[in-house]
């Protein structure tokens, strides 16, 4: 009987041999991320079904699962001994996969405290375009020469190669958590946020909207106790509600980015950067570093990007209308050929998710 990675091999094969595009899919939950598929007639590489976790000891804080493993039942077996993936990935919904969390890489209100998707991954099992299976890392952290290429394949939108299996460090769940909550216009609000970056403090998520600041404590109790008394502000009881409605966009902010004549913007930016003169609504997260904004399908990406470069960073169009604006940012010539090559030396036949990231590649 035919066993899986098989399986994906004959597919990927067949796939260079008719040069028919392939749809690299694993719950779905993000499908609407990145480009629209600029080739309607890509075949599907489901890899929904390529489930189970490898290998996992508590005592080491190393999982290892395959990519189509259940985002929700990974985090329920990490929670049931104490642990969690600290970056806090977005589920969106139940059916998001491990695969499809690294591969898009993208974290969740905790990623600026402990950390981003790359940061936690420690090896990966994969198939690259020519059906190749090949393994990079291992199961420890160390120092590497060159291209970590395991980390390289997070955030590659399964451009490079088809994920099969993820190791990954995780961390023990903090002894306590509460929230505080804090009256602030915008400008107070990202002063109160800089604060906290730059004393001793147990943040863990920060998040401004509508004239709210809220902050997240992690870790002991003391610690967490002497923290609240340093800052003040008032603690809420459906902090744990707020952080997943955040993490999941569940929040009323981003379900009306998804609206109808609405666009969601994501914009990565240095912390300190003054409030950006946007028209829409704002929510700021990661302790001002990350600025989502809710505007009309009609506003200018252009002077969206321009405010974003000249703050240090880049922006995302995250919903909205991307058949006339590109999803992710302009890469400089420079970047572009280094994407480039690597799309070529991973997929030189060009089937892997074509396009998803950038029409060059």
């Amino acid at each position: 009987m035919q066993t899986f990675p098989d399986y994906f091999i004959d597919i990927i094969n067949t796939a260079t041999e008719h040069k028919q595009p392939l749809r690299i899919r694993g719950g779905g939950s993000k499908d609407f991320y990145g480009q629209p598929h600029a080739v309607q007639d890509s075949s599907l590489l489901d890899t929904s079904a390529w489930q189970g976790i490898v290998d996992y000891e508590p005592s080491e804080l190393v999982v290892t699962a395959r990519a189509g493993t259940s985002l929700t039942e990974l985090e329920k077996l990490l929670h049931d001994h104490g642990q969690m993936l600290a970056f806090e990935p977005p589920c969106f919904n139940g059916a998001a996969t491990l695969g499809g969390c690294v591969a898009a890489g993208l974290s969740g209100p905790r990623r600026p405290y402990t950390g981003a998707v790359r940061d936690y991954v420690l090896g990966t099992r994969l198939l690259d375009g020519q059906g190749s299976m090949l393994s990079f890392g291992g199961k420890v952290m160390k120092n590497v020469a060159g291209y970590d290429v395991s980390r390289l394949m997070t955030g590659a939108m399964g451009t490079l190669g088809v994920l099969l299996e993820i190791s990954l460090k995780v961390l023990p769940r903090p002894a306590v958590e509460r929230t505080l909550i804090f009256p602030a216009d915008t400008p107070e609000a990202i002063a109160i946020m800089r604060r906290c970056a730059t004393e001793p403090l147990p943040v863990s998520a920060s998040c401004f909207h509508d004239g709210q600041l809220h902050i997240r404590l992690s870790g002991a109790r003391s610690a967490v106790q002497a923290a609240q008394a340093r800052l003040g502000g008032d603690e809420i009881d459906s902090g744990d509600f707020l952080w997943e409605s955040i993490r999941n966009h569940t929040h009323p902010f981003f379900q009306e980015g998804k609206a109808a004549g609405k666009s969601l913007w994501r914009l990565s930016i240095k912390s300190t950067t003054p409030p950006l003169p946007l028209p829409g609504k704002q929510l700021i997260e990661w302790g001002g570093a990350l600025r989502w904004l809710v505007t009309d399908e009609n506003a200018d990406a252009a002077v969206m990007r321009k405010y974003a470069a000249d703050a240090g960073g880049h922006a995302t169009l995250f919903h909205g209308n991307k058949t006339a604006t590109p999803v992710f940012h302009p890469l400089s010539p420079a970047l572009l050929k280094i994407h480039q090559r690597l799309k070529q030396q991973f997929d030189p036949a060009g089937i892997l998710n074509p396009q998803r990231m950038y029409t060059e590649f």
